[in-house]
């Protein structure tokens, strides 16, 4: 994936083909150490040597709400990563859950693409 980290690809792009690849992967300047989601070319602050790097995959819950329509209900959920972006998801295998709960992702395949999803992180995992 050389050209990925090149820049070959724009950020959007290669965040999809990490993704594709198996991979969770957010940005961080080299010269602040800021991370950053979702993919840019400069950092809020206005870095631009960004490199890709892999995501810890664990999180909080920092909002949550629940979308119910006759055919389902699902949730979105905004998420704190541990490395301090935040990311909106789901947690397709609850209806809901307690702000702050701790939270782990994973790369879940979908008809449009893979996406990442959170689970609970239960105390028998931890």
């Amino acid at each position: 994936m050389k050209d990925i980290e090149t820049g070959a690809v724009g950020p959007q792009a290669a965040y999809e083909v990490y993704l594709a690849a198996g991979r969770f992967m957010i940005q961080r300047a080299q010269s602040t150490g800021e991370y950053v989601f979702w993919p840019k070319v400069t950092s809020p602050s206005g870095a631009t040597d960004l490199e890709w790097i892999e995501a810890k995959g664990t999180g909080t819950i920092y909002a949550i709400t629940v979308n119910r329509a006759r055919a389902g209900s699902w949730n979105v959920a905004l998420v704190e990563l541990d490395e301090g972006v935040r990311m909106m998801s789901t947690l397709p295998a609850v209806e809901t859950a307690e702000i702050g709960a701790r939270v782990k992702a994973r790369i879940e395949d979908t008809e449009d693409g893979p996406r990442v999803v959170f689970d609970l992180i239960t105390e028998d995992a931890a």
